[in-house]
Formats: structure tokens, sequence, C-alpha cells
């Protein structure tokens, strides 16, 4: 933008703008030259807080001699900035309202009549100015929008999927750490960074800045999931490299709290490893790969690609409170706080800690600061199985999910996910029916190989706008074997429903459709669980799945027919109103309406001669509509989904089975003078959660305590069974004989050969005998199980190899051994499962010498609390069952009735 005529002497002063005194000098130095006029005192103000940021900003990224002008006359004020750095011009920024930096260019074009920026070819002018009276017209300004390179000086860089809003955090994180180096560089801490690398990793920093603003155009600074075409100049590659090493460097400072901004969370550091990897591996020829399908840490993979919305907490059924970076409620949907004992409304606004049983607080305060500031997180993206504090006092077991998730503005929220201990880790506990929640993705077309962008110019591969106009008859036959292949397998690979459906509508929006429903019977009512559009600015987040009107006698609509066993149906486009129409049928044509469609099939999810379901599929391009021949292939589609749907829906129901039978099993614990006696039980974060795992305390006649723990081999209904039965023939043999604890084991591996389907099952059976006041023995015998620790706070802790045996079930008759142990006053007696310990790959007596030193370190914590820190520390993601039984000689309460 061409600047107008001076409107006066000007004053210039020049300045080192690589030092940071430079700004509160230029600040000075402009308010010398309007003090001595008589501009009224906010003009003044304004004046010099503007002139701080341009000068601000040349500090930061031109670091060259900065000279400042100042016009004054009668009408208007102008105050220019020039640096020796022509070819950088001021890029603006949309800043969230949260944003510490890059607000600067922002600022002044809020507050200044009028702006700008005049290249030269040795300097640019960044300018402002300030009228005295309102009213006097001025022209119109702006900064200049970026520029993009020719093309001959261009290579482009395809993000597939870039996620809106962990961009914007990513982004915003990036420019707030390079302001920090500079700034503590310009004080004498270089902190390991040479200022050449520096200025390089800022001028990088704001190309790649501009490319993304320059390729977003109008959206950029939205939250959607899109892909973008960057253009980069051909050079940059070795640029990039030196960025993130610089980057990583600030990092470090960051964690070690040599810089002022926290260090950032695992996601968004994954989207900038990411990033650099997408720019300098397609600069070498390869091809690009979404953002989507890199794997990842758990910790570095948000609950959704979408950012957060309010709305989805409150219709989800899953037990969910967030939090914000002050550790403060800030939503709490109606199932946690049900499960928790309060009203949802009471829960926002409390701190987290209120939700925490008393021993855990400092714990989680610990660990919840050291993310924030160090970026490292101890259980983020882990099942963790701890308890929760009921409001009327008493522990919840539960296992808790935590992932950060970025909001549309790039702040990040905290979302914790419970599911009580003796449930599935999913979208919802019931047996049957349930509701996933299917988000749409917005992923692109699907090419070959699956996670990767062809070139352009790639023929054989067309665009999804060059779509066949018949799936059967002008897909190719390879191609329709795979979208049958990979829904199989996403359906398989699922452990759970919802996610399972989740996969199959997005690879039916990319391949086949412009958008999908699927719709569940529940009775004689209906469900939606899934509603997916390519573009997924379309559907409103947690605004049309859930429960819909009953199928009535007067339901006539498409819908209501295909569920009734029609079908599949093809539709020419719209669905028509009808005399009497119901709600089931009004509410399916307001889905034409509200997306469009010049085609579609609803067709019946079948199985077992049951109909249970329907899958809408809609093409909104009227050149491409579905046709008749598209029938027979939607068909054979739908049967694949429909019976894995039926699979699930069948082992649900048998898991609920299951899971109710283990929880019902868990003995109450009995109260024993001189003994403090905790147990914890939990299940599985990954697998079916239907184990064989148990733990049985009680009393026996003579006095002393039965300590038990078990392991059945298998992880299905008849394991739990088969461990219902175990457990009571092993109560019942040890109160009706008085015998030392290898035989009481022996006997029950003969009573185990009767059952009808004997199994393997290791076991620990030992009675706690306390032969004189104050002094306590432990007589046990191991049938192939763990060996139990005992930890002592003076000794530590050491497993008790005595007493070992062979597993029961296993039909030989060999003599088994036992063992007794002293167990002095105040050291805990430890018996568990190896769901606690034993890890994939790695070996068994490294995973006992861990739980050996993590016990250790928890020998004097409260009984509770040891339970609780092991299966935190030691539990978390476990891929089994876990069952933990300790008992403490020590003062009770012993005032109570005994237990068995």
């Amino acid at each position: 933008m061409d600047s107008p005529p001076s409107p006066g002497a000007p004053r210039s002063r020049r300045f080192d703008g690589r030092r940071p005194d430079s700004v509160p000098a230029a600040r000075a130095f402009v308010r010398s030259v309007l003090a001595a006029t008589d501009l009224p005192r906010e003009t003044l103000e304004t004046a010099q807080l503007l002139v701080s940021e341009l000068a601000t900003n040349s500090f930061l990224h031109a670091r060259t001699e900065t000279e400042v002008t100042v016009h004054v006359d009668g009408n208007r004020v102008r105050v220019e900035v020039a640096d020796r750095r022509p070819g950088l011009m001021p890029l603006p920024r949309e800043c969230p309202p949260n944003a510490g930096t890059g607000r600067g260019l922002g600022v002044v074009a809020g507050l200044a009549d009028r702006h700008g920026a005049d290249q030269g070819r040795e300097e640019k002018r960044v300018w402002f100015e300030l009228l005295r009276q309102n009213g006097i017209p001025g022209t119109p300004s702006h900064w200049a929008p970026p520029r993009p390179l020719t093309d001959g000086d261009t290579v482009p860089v395809v993000l597939i999927d870039l996620p809106g809003a962990l961009h914007i955090t990513s982004q915003q994180h990036r420019h707030a750490v390079l302001r920090e180096l500079a700034l503590a560089g310009a004080l004498g801490d270089r902190l390991g960074v040479d200022p050449e690398d520096l200025l390089t990793a800022h001028d990088t920093s704001n190309l790649l800045s501009a490319a993304m603003l320059a390729a977003l155009g109008e959206r950029h600074g939205t939250a959607e999931i899109r892909t973008v075409t960057l253009s980069l100049p051909a050079g940059i590659g070795p640029a990039v490299t030196l960025l993130r090493r610089v980057l990583e460097t600030a990092e470090e400072a960051s964690r070690d709290e040599l810089l002022l901004t926290r260090p950032g969370l695992p996601q968004s550091q994954a989207l900038q490893d990411w990033l650099f990897d997408q720019i300098t591996g397609q600069f070498d020829g390869a091809l690009p790969t979404a953002w989507t399908m890199v794997p990842r840490d758990p910790s570095a993979s948000p609950l959704d690609l979408m950012p957060w919305d309010k709305e989805e907490v409150h219709t989800s059924r899953l037990p969910t409170v967030v939090v914000d970076d002050d550790n403060l409620i800030v939503a709490a949907n109606v199932p946690a706080a049900d499960l928790l004992g309060w009203d949802s409304d009471d829960l926002v606004g409390r701190s987290l800690t209120e939700l925490i049983p008393e021993h855990l607080r400092q714990r989680h305060l610990a660990a919840f600061h050291s993310l924030l500031l160090t970026g490292q997180p101890r259980i983020l993206g882990r099942a963790v199985p701890l308890p929760a504090l009921h409001r009327d006092g008493h522990l919840v077991p539960v296992r808790l999910l935590i992932q950060a998730q970025e909001m549309s503005d790039g702040h990040t929220v905290f979302i914790g996910q419970m599911v009580p201990r003796s449930t599935t880790f999913g979208p919802e506990p019931r047996p049957s029916h349930r509701r996933p929640v299917v988000r749409p993705t917005g992923l692109p077309e699907r090419p070959a190989p699956p996670h990767r962008l062809p070139p352009e110019e790639s023929p054989e591969l067309p665009r999804f706008g060059r779509r066949p106009v018949a799936a059967a008859a002008a897909m190719a036959a390879m191609d329709r074997l795979s979208l049958l292949a990979d829904i199989g397998r996403e359906l398989a690979d699922a452990s759970e429903l919802g996610p399972g459906l989740h996969a199959v509508s997005a690879h039916l929006v990319r391949r086949l459709a412009d958008w999908c429903v699927i719709d569940l019977l529940d009775g004689d009512s209906v469900e939606r669980v899934g509603v997916m559009h390519r573009d997924p600015r379309r559907i409103a987040p947690g605004g049309l799945e859930g429960r819909l009107p009953p199928i009535s006698e007067s339901a006539r609509g498409p819908l209501a027919r295909t569920l009734r066993g029609a079908g599949p149906l093809l539709l020419g486009g719209g669905v028509p109103p009808h005399s009497g129409e119901c709600g089931l049928d009004s509410g399916y044509r307001s889905l034409f309406e509200r997306f469009g469609a010049t085609s579609a099939v609803v067709a019946p999810l079948r199985a077992r001669r049951q109909i249970f379901g329907a899958l809408t599929l809609a093409r909104e391009d009227a050149a491409h509509p579905f046709v008749e021949d598209d029938l027979a292939f939607i068909d054979d589609l739908v049967r694949s989904v429909a019976l894995a749907v039926e699979n699930q829906r069948l082992f649900d129901g048998t898991r609920y089975v299951a899971e109710r039978l283990q929880r019902d099993l868990l003995p109450v614990l009995p109260r024993v003078p001189g003994l403090e006696i905790d147990a914890s039980y939990a299940t599985s974060s990954v697998t079916t959660q239907i184990g064989g795992d148990w733990y049985d305390c009680f009393r026996l006649p003579d006095g002393d305590t039965a300590l038990i723990i078990g392991d059945i081999a298998g992880h299905d209904l008849e394991a739990a069974i088969t461990m219902s039965q175990l457990r009571s023939m092993l109560r019942g043999i040890a109160l009706d004989r008085q015998e030392p604890a290898e035989e009481v084991l022996s006997r029950l591996d003969m009573a185990d050969r009767s059952l009808r389907s004997a199994t393997t099952a290791t076991c620990v059976y030992g009675r706690m005998a306390e032969p004189s006041p104050g002094e306590w023995e432990f007589h046990f015998s191991s049938a192939g199980h763990l060996p139990p620790l005992l930890v002592d706070p003076d000794r530590g802790a050491r497993l008790l190899e005595g007493g070992s045996g062979v597993m029961l079930g296993t039909g030989h008759d060999l003599r088994r051994k036992g063992a007794s142990v002293p167990i002095p006053h105040g050291a805990t007696l430890l018996l568990f499962t190896d769901g606690l310990i034993e890890r994939r790959g790695e070996d068994l007596d490294d995973s006992l010498r861990r739980l050996q030193e993590q016990a250790a370190s928890l020998a004097r914590e409260p009984l509770g609390t040891l339970c609780d820190e092991l299966l935190i520390r030691l539990g978390a993601d476990a891929t089994d069952d876990i069952a933990l039984l300790a008992v403490r000689p020590g003062h009770t309460d012993d005032t109570g009735p005994d237990g068995d």
C-alpha cells in the first residue's frame, strides 16, 4: 500500500534492533516527540503502545538496525518503524482469545485509524496513523495478505486431514517458544542456540505460517479437518530441519523451566513432528501420509480429531468430566454425576480434587502440574484403575481414561471418562443396543495405498468427483472386494461396536456415498447410532444421533418399510411426505431435506432371519446417482455389517452376564482384630473384560484368616463360571477341613477334576495365624501361582518363593509343599495376579523386580493407598485382569462384626 505524503517535518532516530532495549528506547523517543505537542493524553498513550508492538515485531523477526520516524501535523500522527529486511513483510495472525503471542499487528489494526507497510529495495517501513479528531475521512487500510511465491520457486506439500484446532494450538505454541528464545538470547542467555540459527528458524516459521494462511484463505482459523496444499520454496528443506532442531532445544529449555512458555502437550508436539516430516519427506519424493493414519503414542492421541464441543459431553452415555488447565471442572454429564452422587450442574466450577480421594490428591496435583510444566504425561491416554470419591465419602472403583482435546480457539481441555471396574470400557455398558458416538472425520477419498494421496496426475486413481455411475457395474472387481474386505477388517479389529461402525461409515462416505446413516432397532423403538457426511461441517456435533420415535402402525416411510423387512430400496431423491405421517417418517424425511440427495439406498441389517437395523447411503450428485445395479453389491455389503453387529450384540450379552457374575462374586472382606485387609479388582482395559481372576478372604472356625488369590485360564464366560465353581469349592473345603494349606489345595485339585470340563488354574491358599498376641505367621501353598510379596518398611520387598507346586488341573498327583513366614508388625503381605506385572516382550524377572521396587517405595503408605498406587503405576493399559489382596498386621478398627 502506498503511504500518503509526509504530513509535516519528521523526526527520526536509529536503534540497534538486535537488542531488546530498542523497544523501550523507541517508546521513549515517541513519547518525547509527542509530549511537546498538544495532543490528547489518550493519543500519546496509544502511539506509545503501538510503536512498542511494531518495534517488538522488528526485534523478533528482522534483527537489523531499526529507524523510528514520527510525523505530526494539525490533524494526525504518523509513526513509521523501518528495518533492513524488505523481504520479510508483516504477517498478521488470527489469534484465539487465549493466545499469549501474535497479537501485535492485530492490536495496531484495531487501535490505529490507518496502518500499512511499504516495501522498498533495501528496507521496509511499517506504519500507523492516529487522527486527532473523529470524523476526518481516511482511506481504509489493512495488512496486505501473504503473497504466494511464483510456481517456479515452489514445491507443493500436501497435508492430508490437517486437524484445524490442533494446528492452531501447535502453531501458536511454536511462535511463543521462538519469541521466548529471542528474548532470552537478547539478554545474553542463548540456551545453546546460535543467533543466526534462531533468525533462520524465525524466518522459516513465519514462512510456514504465511504459506498456511495463503493456502487456507478465508478458512484460516477454523477448527475443521481438511486437506491443504502448501506452496513452499524449493530449498526450504534444510531450514525446516534447522527449525525443528531449534524448537527441540526450546522444548528442553521449557521443560527445565528456563522459559516462561509451558512445554507443548504431547498431541501438539506430535502434530508439529508430522508437519515437519511431511515437508522434508515430500521434498525427498515421498508420498503424503495422512495425520489420521500416523501411529502415535496414546498420550499424543486426542479423544477426537474434531474440536471439543460441550454438547458431546452431555449427549454421551459414558460418565465424563472435563477440566481446564486450572484443574476446574468445565463440564460434566449426567452419567458422571449419577455415578458420584452429584448434580451435573453442581460439579461445574469445582476443582477436580473434590472427586479424588484424599490420599491421591497430592499425587494428582503433582502429575497434573508436571504435565503442564514439562509436557511429559504420566497417565494421559492410558486407562488407569483407581478409585473416585463419591459425594457421600465412599470410594467408587473406576477405570479412568484422560485425554487432552483442543477447542476451536486452540485452547486445551482434559476429558476424563470413567467406567466402573466391573463393566466394559466403551461407549455404553449395557449388554446390547450400544450407542456409539459416530463423529465425522472429514477423511479424504481413499487412494491406494490406503493412507497415501497419489500424485494429482495419476490417471488410475480418479478423484471422488469422477465417481463411477454404478458401484457394481463400474467399480473394478478388486475395488469391490477391497471395500468389503476393509469393512470386514474394521469390524473384526474393533473391540467395541461404536468404533467399528464409525470406521465403516468413514469408508462408505469416502468411497461410495456422500452421506450415510446407521439406525438400530431396540424393541419397537429405533436408535440412530451414526450419521456421517463427507463434509464434516454439515453435521452439528451430537445433534442427529439418539433415540427416535417407535415404529407405529401408521409408519409407511422407507425407513419403517426397511425395518419391517423390505429392501434394499432404491430412492430417487427426497422422501415425500404422506398423510398421517408419524414421527419416525418425518424425522427420516428431514435428513434428506437437511443434506439433500439425488438418489439413495436404504438396506436392512439382517442376520439369522432377524432384522435389527438399517443402513442408508445417499448421493448428492445428479450425474452419478445410485442405480439398480448397485443394489446387489450394497446388499452384500450390509450383510457383512449386519453379521458383525449381531455377533457384537451376542458377545455383549454374554459379557454382561459374566461381568455381573464377577461383580457379584467379589467377597466382603472380614474385620479381623489386629489386621488391616484391603483388596482391589480391575478388569482388562483392552480385552473382552471377562476373566477368571479372583480373590477371597474369610475367617476360619479356628480363628485363622484364609487368604486366597487365583487365576483361571481363559477370558470368557466359561472361565468366569469355572472361577466361581473353584472359589466355592475352595471355600467349602477350607471351612470343613482344618488342614495345612498344601492339603487343602490337593483336595481342591481332586475336586476340580469332577467339573464337567476341567481347566487349569493357579492359586495361592494361605492362613494368617496369630500364635501369640501381636505375632503373625502366614502358612501357605502355591499351585503354580506367582509368589506372594512381603513388603517390610525396614527391609524392603521380597518374594516368598516357598510352598510352590504345579498348577491345578494338570492331572498330576504330585505331593504339594507348604511354607510358613512370620509377618512383622507394619509389614504388608501382598497376593496378586499376573495382570499386575506381565507385559508383552518383558522378562518375568524384570516384571517382578519392578513390582518389588514400586511396593518398597510405598511400604509406609496406608494400605488402601498402597493398593491404589500399585494399580495406577503398574495396571494402566493392563491386557489382563488384575486382582490384589493385601494384609498388614497393625492397629485396626475392629468394633464392627466379623465378616466371612
